[in-house]
């Protein structure tokens, strides 16, 4: 039975998954931490720093810290609100607090024990739900999927239900909402071919969600998750958009991998959350800032 952790005095929202892999769990924490800003809170993000070597609970400044010390996802995440780090996810939540946070949002970390969850999403990609329901090794999970909705606030279903999750797994479990990841690719040019690379746990899903904004890359390229783009790496990619007179685009996530001068020649394209319906945003924002002891 997994430790209650230490009980925060704002309310804490954890965006985590039960099975390994990309699932859209930074753009989800991404979306809602800005929509509570707009309702005038001060929320701060808690992140392992996957990669990183940041003491626990330091604070990460995106003009001073590089990903290879930070982690990649919390360089993104810092950019709309504070971002501590480390796997002490109470460590970090006291450290908010004091710098005045006011509701905290935990990105993955749904399995860590440090911290009390008020609010858990899991969040699960309709493309390929929860796999074939064995636990790593066997298969893609981090725990049975049973105990992982025992404990489960919400279930979010990010892209087209593939798996009928919403009709069948889901069934007597928590509420599940649906949404979808749309890439913003307004700066990538359509008057020249485009070599596509990524790192991330699904780079096919960036790919393809180029393709369904009518951007057809010349080529593919992925690498593994969090991969540290080496001198080579970019030699080879700048070698190849030369040789077909093609632009490069990777992802947010990519891009604060690469060398600051590499950034500069590459073509960023984000993601947005796209919700099921109007409503279901802000229900979820409800129920995590409406903790009555907050």
């Amino acid at each position: 039975m997994q430790a209650a952790g230490w009980r925060a005095p704002v309310p804490v929202l954890c965006c985590g998954n039960i099975g390994v892999g990309g699932t859209g769990k930074t753009p989800l924490g991404l979306d809602l931490a800005r929509r509570a800003i707009a309702r005038g809170r001060r929320p701060a993000f808690l992140s392992r720093g996957y990669g990183g070597k940041l003491p626990a609970g330091t604070q990460v400044d995106t003009q001073r810290h590089t990903a290879r010390e930070a982690g990649d996802e919390p360089l993104l995440l810092a950019r709309v609100a504070p971002c501590y780090v480390g796997a002490d996810r109470a460590i970090s939540a006291r450290r908010a607090i004091s710098d005045g946070a006011d509701c905290l949002v935990m990105d993955d970390g749904f399995q860590n024990p440090t911290l009390h969850q008020d609010l858990s999403l899991v969040v699960v990609d309709g493309a390929v739900g929860f796999g074939n329901g064995r636990v790593l090794p066997a298969g893609p999970l981090r725990e049975p999927v049973a105990a992982g909705l025992a404990r489960a606030g919400g279930v979010v279903v990010i892209g087209a239900d593939q798996q009928g999750m919403t009709a069948s797994s889901m069934e007597n479990g928590p509420p599940c909402y649906t949404a979808a990841l749309q890439q913003k690719a307004d700066a990538v040019p359509r008057d020249r071919p485009v070599i596509a690379f990524a790192g991330i746990g699904r780079p096919a899903k960036f790919f393809d969600g180029l393709a369904r904004i009518g951007i057809t890359p010349l080529r593919c390229m992925a690498f593994a998750d969090h991969h540290p783009y080496t001198l080579t790496d970019c030699r080879r990619l700048l070698a190849l958009a030369a040789q077909q007179d093609a632009c490069l685009v990777t992802t947010e996530k990519d891009a604060v991998r690469l060398p600051p001068d590499m950034r500069t020649q590459v073509v960023t394209a984000g993601l947005q959350v796209a919700w099921g319906t109007p409503a279901m945003p802000d229900h979820i924002l409800d129920l995590w800032l409406g903790r009555t002891d907050a």
